[in-house]
């Protein structure tokens, strides 16, 4: 009944202005997409969607959109059969006119709609797009058939979504907590349970498997001061007792902590950011902006990002729940310091390996792979989160700083932050291998 009362009132979109004849032409803007992502990345931070399960919702509506932009850039790799359990989604009708790009647009926002909890901020989005989108007077016959196209698309990924194991791990038990010293326990200031202890049973994308890429183990746990984890819990200590504003600065900068818990006091309050793989995302726009990549182009990178991402954070968190990991606040207070507080807040889930290591490198290499290995940039991601522009030389020089944050941030020891690189390495380099991950540009000037 939802779907018969909201297609109903998409008619009232169509006027009875005379058609545009250049409809198709007036409909290849890439900043349609962009501003499509802008909005999903709002709502999840708005959401407070924990950084795997962002990844996710990110995943599912750029799949949905692309393959429907494929069906007229058929030069562009089909997805269906690459990536686990996709079937092919439906054709289009040879007999039929469409206007993908508002086919891509109603699987985007339908698929979306369906991943996130604020259904009535994405539909007044969809709402306020689409009465601009009537501004181009798209004859009513080619509207209707791509609001149905649209649709039929966004059903097939959503059914397949269903299929990753998510809604079932939503019901799984609780992760443990131990009194073993060296395992992982809950920190301040809030005591947050751990996050998705199970992430490693979603199916991923590409992947053969979540433990297909187990990294180095940690260094075994040791109080004695000659150990070697001694030396990198003190590593930590010494590093952010010895920050300068610059590390300072790189810590807040890749914090992307989706949720912050402040207190004043006796009372506490929450701060929302973007997430890990939201900052990337952000970024992949930023590259596809300086690029000028075309409507294709930018779907595209955007699309092979957020199936990278997605796949990182399996790869990550199955390594995070098997060595279980103590954080380095913990044991510094338990046995080194107990006033001392790190310049970012610990996350709410085991050490090894860094999230921010993983992810970012196997989006840096799959976004050097689309742009080059010498694509400068200005990285404006966090300005409406209060802090300033930072530019790099590259994707792989942001992934760098990005990864070492986490030890200027006092949440990581080195062994996660190096081997949680070459762990996201390998999954960015299996996953460009595997989808043929290649630069497609039109007009490729980066001017």
């Amino acid at each position: 009944m939802r779907t018969y009362f909201y297609f109903i009132s998409l008619l009232l979109f169509v006027n009875c202005a005379p058609e545009n004849k250049n409809f198709q032409v007036d409909l290849q803007q890439p900043e349609l997409i962009k501003r499509s992502y802008k909005k999903l990345s709002d709502v999840i931070v708005h959401d407070i969607f924990s950084p795997p399960v962002a990844s996710r919702v990110y995943a599912y509506p750029s799949i949905a959109a692309y393959l429907v932009l494929r069906q007229e850039n058929l030069n562009y790799p089909d997805l269906s059969g690459k990536l686990k359990g996709l079937e092919k989604i439906p054709q289009k009708d040879p007999n039929k006119t469409y206007a993908f790009t508002l086919s891509a647009l109603q699987a985007f926002i339908t698929v979306s709609k369906n991943l996130i909890f604020s259904e009535d901020k994405i539909e007044a989005y969809r709402s306020e797009l689409y009465k601009e989108l009537d501004s181009i007077n798209i004859p009513k016959e080619v509207w209707d058939n791509s609001i149905h196209y649209g649709d039929a698309v966004a059903e097939t990924i959503l059914s397949w979504a269903n299929q990753d194991n998510y809604k079932e791990t939503r019901s799984y038990p609780k992760f443990s907590i131990t009194e073993v010293p060296a395992r992982w326990k809950p920190t301040p200031p809030a005591y947050m349970e751990s996050i998705e202890p199970h992430w490693k049973e979603i199916r991923p994308m590409v992947l053969d498997d979540a433990d297909q890429f187990i990294p180095v183990p940690p260094t075994t746990f040791s109080l004695d001061k000659n150990s070697k984890f001694y030396k990198e819990m003190l590593e930590v200590y010494e590093v952010v007792n010895n920050a300068d504003e610059e590390k300072k600065a790189i810590a807040s900068f890749w914090d992307c902590n989706p949720y912050v818990m402040n207190q004043t006091g006796h009372v506490m309050f929450a701060t929302k950011k973007i997430t890990p793989g939201g900052h990337w995302i952000g970024i992949t726009g930023i590259a596809t902006e300086k690029a000028k990549s075309d409507l294709m182009e930018t779907i595209y990178a955007y699309t092979m990002v957020s199936i990278t991402l997605m796949d990182a954070f399996i790869s990550c968190w199955d390594e995070k729940y098997r060595s279980n990991l103590i954080r380095p606040e913990t044991v510094i207070n338990e046995n080194l310091d107990e006033s001392w507080v790190p310049v970012l807040q610990t996350p709410p889930f085991p050490e090894h390996t860094s999230g921010h290591s993983v992810i970012s490198t196997a989006a840096a290499n799959v976004l050097t792979e689309i742009f080059g290995d010498d694509f400068s940039f200005d990285d404006d991601v966090e300005v409406e989160y209060g802090l300033p522009v930072r530019s790099f030389s590259s994707f792989k020089a942001a992934s760098q700083e990005a990864a070492i944050s986490r030890l200027y941030g006092g949440i990581h020891y080195r062994p996660a932050i190096d081997y949680g690189v070459d762990q996201g390495e390998k999954v960015g380099q299996y996953i460009i291998e595997k989808l043929d991950i290649k630069p497609f540009y039109t007009n490729s000037s980066l001017e």
